[in-house]
């Protein structure tokens, strides 16, 4: 989590190089959320609203913005804001997005969202995105980095009791997932409700864990987010099924993510929606996993 900074109280070099690409800045009101950032504001300038977010440069997390500075060039104007400049400067990296209106995804069972989400999802799959500007974007290498940090630190024993009880085979599951992720399919990998922003059509925020992979990965991270808005296991899984790359999935590849999901948030998120959801999930996908003498209840 990073410490949030207004924008009055960036350096006036910072101001002046922002003023260059918008005209006078009348107004500035944080915005929620973006806990990856050091500033989230709506700018109301001479030229009309804007987003800024920012972060020091000397910011070990510095380079998620760089990542959304690589990626939003590649990006449908449907599927995402337009950035419009960014600026270094007096120690702040500085992005400056078109302002758009919409409300948060919706993606409960009932949802007149549901269709729109996937509408973006599809976008997602169909961008291309050139090797040069892929390099060090492996969702398998991210994806296994972070897992074997967690599984390193994650004891089961204090977890949730179905998870204490089946640790051994989550862990074994776990650790087959990432040899499953190679591919060349754009992911976003973060598509929570609130990086989801619906009015007309469903627009995608916050690129900053981007990646390239398996085409199945964005809609089985959905599933998990589709669970905690209240869908059945099932029911998330046949509504990921209209998307080709995950119908297509091998079984084993999406029960490995289930449970590498439930190990990489057991420790950090334990008592979130998401990570009971995911545990909900794991404990669905497991129960096919016949004959499996570990699968037991607490």
């Amino acid at each position: 989590m990073t410490t949030r900074h207004t924008w009055d109280e960036l350096p006036d070099g910072a101001i002046q190089a922002v003023e260059e690409h918008t005209g006078r800045v009348v107004k500035s009101e944080s915005t929620p959320g973006g806990r990856n950032s050091e500033l989230s504001e709506t700018l109301w300038t001479d030229s009309g609203p804007v987003f800024c977010k920012g972060i020091s440069t000397n910011s070990p997390i510095a380079y998620m913005h760089r990542n959304e500075i690589a990626v939003n060039p590649l990006l449908p104007n449907e599927l995402a804001p337009r950035l419009l400049w960014h600026v270094e400067t007096t120690g702040w990296l500085l992005l400056g997005y078109e302002h758009l209106s919409g409300r948060h995804a919706d993606l409960s069972p009932a949802s007149d969202h549901l269709p729109l989400v996937a509408d973006a999802l599809e976008m997602i799959g169909r961008v291309v995105i050139p090797p040069a500007t892929t390099a060090r974007r492996s969702m398998r290498d991210r994806w296994e980095q972070a897992l074997t940090r967690e599984l390193e630190s994650v004891s089961f024993a204090e977890s949730d009791p179905w998870c204490a009880n089946n640790a051994d085979l989550l862990v074994t599951l776990a650790n087959e997932a990432p040899s499953y992720m190679d591919g060349n399919t754009l992911i976003h990998s973060d598509l929570n409700p609130t990086n989801i922003l619906v009015s007309e059509h469903a627009v995608v925020v916050d690129w900053a864990w981007w990646q390239v992979g398996v085409p199945w990965f964005d809609p089985a991270y959905l599933v998990i987010r589709l669970i905690a808005a209240g869908h059945t296991p099932l029911a998330a899984e046949n509504w990921a099924r209209q998307f080709d790359g995950y119908a297509q999935a091998p079984p084993e590849a999406i029960t490995a993510f289930a449970a590498s999901t439930v190990c990489m948030w057991e420790r950090r998120f334990t008592h979130t929606a998401a990570t009971e959801a995911a545990r909900q999930w794991a404990r669905h996908r497991l129960a096919g996993h016949g004959g499996v003498d570990s699968l037991t209840d607490p």
